[in-house]
């Protein structure tokens, strides 16, 4: 079990992007969450599951969701907590 660590940049606000991640989260099987930060272009994703599962939600965060621009997705990989349930949208 892993933990990926990413921040989406871009036209990720406002376009259905955490809702985006948020599915195919759960059709992979992750824990964790998707948040929008302050700055209204980035959006924070944790999650965490087995490393196969990770990469896949990697590919996704960089094509988004149609009416989404992804810059960059600047990530790291760490060993699981485990301290996530479920994937949730955060505020």
């Amino acid at each position: 079990m892993e933990r990926l660590n990413a921040e989406v940049h871009g036209r990720v606000q406002g376009v259905g992007f955490r809702w985006f991640v948020q599915r195919a989260a759960r059709d992979l099987g992750l824990t964790g969450y998707a948040r929008n930060l302050p700055d209204g272009r980035r959006v924070e994703v944790v999650a965490e599951g087995d490393h196969a599962a990770l990469v896949a939600l990697l590919g996704h965060l960089r094509h988004g969701p149609p009416g989404s621009y992804v810059e960059a997705v600047p990530h790291s990989f760490a060993p699981a907590t485990g301290d996530l349930t479920g994937f949730e949208i955060r505020h």
